[in-house]
């Protein structure tokens, strides 16, 4: 059977919502539909062919998650955008693919270190899963890492008026403006009772996660274990609500299909 010991699990937000699970050992994936609750059959398919020009890349994937809403680093005026950041090595340079849901293709690559997650760079390699924490606000994001710490990276979203008007996604990078992006600040954070109630007990053995955005109110942060197990987070409440629980064909139907 499966594992999920080099799987990467991101969520999608565009359409029906969905789970997506890169296991990067065999260059496959799997599809999970949320509202069916099943792999439905065709997969684990092959990578390639797939997604783009980041085919080449799901190999060095090390974590990725759905914003949406969130822009480039350039003005855009698409409010309901869903971008999938998919966070990857080319090489030993830190990078970032800007996924368009809704188009289904890539938008942009860039280095973690001229993108709006600069931030993260001194983390990147200890970094195994991230999420959009939409409590209270939409400026909030949460890491979790492979050391027993976790990072809170909140953005101060300020409104800010463009330099220029952009028609389409063509741009020069020399006419980027730094002061259009919005406050950024980061803090590391270990992963204790007070900070992860629940999760302590698991830190080491994480190997990704994933957001079910159910409702504002109730979202869910499925965090995967070592040992093809899994634990349910609740976001707005902070807290482990259960597991961990076996990945199985009862729990994740099809997502350990050979």
């Amino acid at each position: 059977m499966p594992t999920l010991e080099q799987c990467i699990a991101v969520d999608w937000r565009a359409g029906k919502d969905r789970i997506y699970f890169f296991f990067k050992d065999t260059d496959t994936y799997a599809r999970f539909n949320i509202g069916d609750q099943e792999v439905p059959a065709g997969y684990p398919a092959p990578v390639r062919g797939s997604w783009g020009t980041f085919d080449n890349h799901v190999k060095n994937l090390r974590f990725g998650f759905a914003t949406t809403g969130l822009t480039l680093d350039k003005p855009m005026d698409t409010s309901d955008l869903d971008i999938l950041w998919l966070f990857y090595y080319d090489g030993d340079t830190p990078m970032v693919c800007a996924y368009n849901q809704d188009t289904d293709s890539v938008l942009q690559t860039s280095t973690v270190r001229s993108s709006k997650w600069r931030l993260l760079l001194p983390y990147f390699d200890r970094i195994v899963a991230g999420t959009w924490w939409q409590v209270n606000r939409s400026s909030l994001f949460r890491f979790i890492m492979n050391d027993g710490n976790s990072l809170y990276l909140d953005w101060d979203e300020v409104p800010r008026a463009p330099r220029r008007d952009y028609a389409d996604d063509k741009y020069d990078d020399n006419l980027f403006n730094p002061v259009d992006t919005p406050i950024q600040t980061i803090r590391l954070e270990p992963i204790t009772e007070s900070t992860w109630p629940g999760l302590a007990l698991y830190k080491d053995r994480i190997i990704t996660a994933a957001q079910n955005d159910r409702t504002f109110a109730d979202n869910t942060f499925y965090v995967f274990l070592t040992r093809n197990q899994y634990l349910i987070y609740n976001i707005p409440q902070n807290r482990l609500v259960s597991g961990p629980h076996a990945v199985d064909n009862q729990s994740w139907p099809g997502l350990l299909r050979n």
